[in-house]
């Protein structure tokens, strides 16, 4: 019985950290699409570097987390599972947007080319408010 508490303390501990990476990556989000991308300037590329390296960490801690604990057979609660089935792929989709965006942007093998970031920025924005909807789904079924 106190395994079973410990590891829904874990968990919980987990989704605490997972919830704030998530907040400061929208925080830092926020911050850069109110810059103006047209122009190359230090705020635009520093804003740029810590939104990328923030969203790297916010995912990185989903999946190292929470993501690996259900795929690797660490939960045996049905709803989770049926839930996890659900939404894992969906997050993975997101996951792979993400990935492709810091990619694009990420300015230590090549040359940034900001005349897309605008609406780059909007799809990932959509596609990251996707993945919050679906991980909140998988957290509401872990703490019930």
């Amino acid at each position: 019985m106190a395994k079973s508490v410990n590891k829904r303390e874990y968990t919980r501990e987990q989704i605490l950290k997972l919830v704030a990476e998530r907040q400061e990556m929208l925080v830092l989000f926020c911050q850069l699409a109110g810059l103006d991308p047209y122009n190359t300037n230090e705020p635009v590329d520093l804003k740029l570097k810590a939104f990328c390296q923030k969203m790297i960490d916010y995912i990185a801690a989903g999946h190292f987390a929470i993501y690996d604990r259900l795929s690797n057979g660490g939960e045996r609660r049905q709803q989770v599972l049926e839930v996890a089935a659900h939404v894992y792929s969906c997050i993975e989709d997101t996951t792979d947007v993400a990935l492709a965006f810091n990619d694009k942007y990420d300015e230590h093998d090549h040359v940034i080319d900001y005349s897309n970031l605008t609406n780059d920025l909007a799809m990932l924005g959509e596609v990251m408010s996707n993945r919050a909807d679906y991980e909140d789904r998988l957290i509401d079924a872990l703490v019930s």
